[in-house]
């Protein structure tokens, strides 16, 4: 098995190892924590507990309060951590991806077809429709195309081609997965196009995206309907 990451980067906060540390203490204990306590056992100064404590306060992982009265004197600041929320933790969508991708690319029996048909569906769900009585002629289609792809991911930039319309899509959101399985997801995205195109009725179509001819560029070529 190849040696890459099953979980995706940047899925939670980056707290850093000592951080992390002293989370884990706070998550791992009964009952609330002092800063001189997290200090004596992480082995931090207290300055620096109380430093991360606050930080986690702040990320909304951890709670400050006070003692109760029981004890004489000023009540002492206490920490603790705030319960693991269903939206923690690490997350693996490139690897379900590359699942889904294999599964069409080898299971199906016209994979890009398939994928064409699914991206359609989903660019007529995605695209904003016109008004009533609205006329979307071929450069407002394309804009709302490339509307729909930024907010997929892609940073689309400018038309170009006096004749045939070409758009320039950088930033690939998906380009580990495309690599492998370009059939695939780069047949959804042309679908994709196709049917905001349709939904919101442009006289253009997205005759084909050429997947990756820079190592973050992608070029989607469009024709112009004939009356």
């Amino acid at each position: 098995m190849p040696e890459t990451s099953l979980t995706d980067e940047a899925s939670g906060p980056a707290l850093g190892r000592s951080r992390t540390r002293v989370l884990e203490l706070l998550r791992t204990t009964d009952g609330p924590l002092t800063a001189h306590q997290v200090a004596q056992r992480v082995g931090f100064h207290v300055n620096t507990a109380r430093f991360h404590l606050d930080a986690l306060v702040e990320a909304g992982l951890a709670q400050r309060g006070t003692e109760g009265a029981s004890r004489p004197g000023r009540p002492r600041m206490v920490y603790r951590a705030v319960a693991h929320r269903a939206s923690e933790g690490p997350r693996s969508y490139r690897l379900l991806a590359t699942m889904l991708s294999t599964l069409i690319d080898r299971v199906m029996p016209e994979p890009r077809e398939a994928a064409i048909a699914a991206g359609r569906e989903w660019g007529r769900y995605l695209a904003k429709r016109p008004a009533p009585f609205e006329h979307v002629d071929a450069e407002e289609g394309i804009r709302r195309v490339a509307n729909v792809l930024a907010e997929a991911g892609f940073a689309p930039g400018e038309v170009s081609g006096a004749g045939p319309r070409v758009l320039p899509l950088r930033h690939c959101p998906f380009q580990e997965v495309a690599r492998v399985h370009g059939d695939v997801v780069c047949s959804l995205h042309l679908g994709l196009m196709q049917g905001v195109l349709a939904e919101v009725g442009a006289p253009v179509t997205a005759r084909r995206l050429e997947p990756f001819v820079e190592p973050s560029l992608c070029l989607a070529h469009f024709d112009q309907q004939s009356a």
